[in-house]
Parts: C-alpha cells; sequence; structure tokens
C-alpha cells in the first residue's frame, strides 16, 4: 500500500489538478529544466494557477551548488515565501537538487516532485533522499525531508529516448534482484520492448515505500536499495569527472555485475544466479569502458557514504531474490570484481 501523498496516475492533468483542488498555497513557482519545459510543461500548465517559472540546465554535470544557488536566487527574486510551493518537473537530477533547495530554503517551503523519467518515477522520487554532487562525488551534500506529494504519471515515459528509459530499467532490475526473483525471471524473459512499464512502475513503488518506512534513515534494512551503487556510483563519478558522462542506470549495470561477482565470491550467490545476471545486464547495457588503473575508480568508493572509519560496506543479494548489507569489502577484492566486469563477455 502507497501513502497518500504518493499518487501513480497515468494522466498528469488528472494528478496535478487533484492535488491543487486539495490545496492552498500563496505563492507557486515551478523548477524545469529545457527538456521538460519543452515535453512536459505544456501538458499541465494551462491546469496551473498564476505561477512563477524557475529554469535550469539538464544533466548531471548541473546538479551542483553553482546551480542550487541559482535557483536559491530565483525563489528570492519571486519572493517565495514560507507558504508558497514549488513544483519540481522533471527527473532524479531535478528532483533531488530541487527538493534539497527546498528544503532549505527559509528553512523549508513545500515542494512537489512530478517525476518525468523512469529512473525518477521507480526510485529518486521515492522516500525523501535529496541532495546535490560535491567534487564529483555522487549526493555528497543533502539529507531526507519528503515532499508535500509525489505525483507520478506514467505518460510522461512516452516522452523519453530509449536510452533515458534504460537507465531506469536499472533500477526495476535492482529492486527486483533484492527482492522479487519471480518478477525477475519475468522482466529477464522478455525484450525491452515488451517490458510492461505501468505494472514495473507500480511494483518498484510499492517495494522501496515498503522499505522506506520501515527505516526511513536508512540505518540498516533502506541499505540494501544501495545494490549496485557502490561500485556504479564511482564508475559514474569516474565518467564525469573524465567529461564522457555516462547515465546512472548504465553505472548501475556496471556495478550490479561487480556486486553480484563479489556476493559469488562470498557465497551468497550461486553460479547461475551471477550468469544470469552478467549475461543480462552486458546484452541490456552493452560493456563500458573502464580504466586498468583500478585505484581511479576505488577511490571514489572510499568516499562512499555506507563506509564506517576505513572500512567499504557494500549491500549484496544473497541468491537472487533477498539482500544483505554492511557487508565489508576489502580493496583487493573490488578490483578482483572489476577486472571480472572488464573480461566478461557474452
Amino acid at each position: 500500500m502507497l501513502p497518500h501523498h504518493i499518487v501513480i496516475e497515468h494522466n498528469p492533468t488528472k494528478a496535478i489538478s487533484g492535488f491543487l483542488s486539495k490545496s492552498s498555497y500563496s505563492k507557486m513557482c515551478i523548477l524545469m529544466d529545457e527538456n521538460t519545459e519543452s515535453y512536459c510543461y505544456p501538458s499541465i500548465t494551462k491546469f496551473l494557477p498564476p505561477h512563477s517559472i524557475l529554469r535550469v540546465k539538464s544533466g548531471e554535470e548541473n546538479k551542483n551548488l553553482a546551480t542550487t544557488s541559482l535557483i536559491w536566487q530565483q525563489l528570492t527574486e519571486f519572493t517565495m515565501d514560507r507558504h508558497g510551493l514549488l513544483i519540481i518537473l522533471g527527473g532524479g537530477v531535478l528532483g533531488d537538487m530541487g527538493g534539497f533547495c527546498a528544503a532549505t530554503y527559509k528553512r523549508g517551503i513545500d515542494f512537489l516532485l512530478m517525476p518525468t523519467t523512469l529512473l525518477a518515477q521507480v526510485d529518486a522520487s521515492v522516500g525523501g533522499k535529496l541532495g546535490i554532487d560535491f567534487d564529483h562525488f555522487k549526493n555528497h551534500i543533502g539529507l531526507f525531508q519528503e515532499p508535500a506529494s509525489t505525483l507520478i504519471c506514467t505518460d510522461f515515459l512516452n516522452t523519453l529516448p530509449k536510452r533515458e528509459l534504460r537507465s531506469g530499467f536499472a533500477e526495476i532490475i535492482k529492486h527486483c534482484l533484492i527482492s522479487d526473483k519471480s518478477m525477475w525471471d519475468t522482466l529477464r524473459n522478455k525484450s525491452f520492448d515488451q517490458q510492461d512499464w505501468k505494472t514495473l512502475v507500480q511494483h518498484s513503488v510499492e517495494y522501496k515505500w515498503s522499505v522506506v518506512t520501515k527505516d526511513p534513515r536508512e540505518k540498516g534494512l533502506r541499505k540494501v536499495l544501495n545494490f549496485g551503487h557502490t561500485v556504479g556510483h564511482a564508475v559514474e563519478g569516474y565518467t564525469l569527472k573524465r567529461g564522457n558522462r555516462i547515465f546512472h542506470g548504465e553505472a548501475i549495470a556496471v556495478g550490479m555485475i561487480c556486486e553480484a561477482y563479489l556476493a559469488f565470491k562470498k557465497n551468497l550467490l550461486d553460479q547461475e544466479g551471477l550468469d544470469q545476471i552478467t549475461e543480462y545486464l552486458i546484452k541490456l547495457f552493452g560493456k563500458v569502458e573502464l580504466p586498468q588503473q583500478h585505484d581511479l575508480i576505488l577511490s571514489g568508493m572510499l568516499q562512499d557514504k555506507k563506509n564506517k572509519g576505513n572500512k567499504i560496506l557494500m549491500a549484496l543479494i544473497k541468491g537472487i531474490g533477498k539482500a544483505v548489507w554492511d557487508v565489508e569489502i576489502s580493496e583487493e577484492e573490488i578490483k578482483s570484481s572489476l577486472l571480472y566486469y572488464a573480461t566478461a563477455s557474452y
């Protein structure tokens, strides 16, 4: 069951009209990038009361303090008060950053998430994690704060290019690998173009919310959601730093293969499971070229938020459909997983 503030509705106009009919705000701003302004904003604009528009550039490379400062500056220029609403129309980058700005502006104003990408709908918009990147470290500065509402409108998925849609699919795959073997078997036996997005969105959102409600501040169980992300975030940060950034889901696919290998080496996953995961993800996402100097990736993991002291801690699957967390991994084990990825082929 989902809470009242998370609404899954195919039609975005119906979703926004329903929320605003039960709300009263002194002022309203809508935060967009150039993509959501072109492809998503036209479908809801006539259903909005008078509002101001905040514009930022799209892309992970803009999820930083400079853009955050720009958003705060625009809110200030529009004299947004603490009784106002910030509507965030965009993907995970905009949701993380816009929510962070709203939660800190004048000690906090209400914000409404309207996630427009598959990645944001099934992952970033659920659970109250907000933040920005800092010095190429993913989500290094942030906080926890739930939005006034999250309106997940699956019609927005029709505006996405295939690569963006596939990136979000990586998080759906992760949810199945850590929680639902039968759903994993269902999706891996279909081609990408045959996937039932409405069912998969509902499944992922319900699962993630069930975890978040039990552990909202990520003290234990919620850490399982980081499967694939210790290696994945480091790979993403490495490519961002080098100026050839790959999509988040593409990096997480690398991370899931590496971390499935580590689960295999820890006797948590059998050979068949490792082969299934490796084959499926490589066929779907291809291979990312990683540096032969694995220390360039490892350095990113040393800053991972799950670490404790000098220990690198990971969430790993325990068979397909279950997961454990706080598994200590050595630097040599990580290097061996990167070598496994580099030499794997299907």
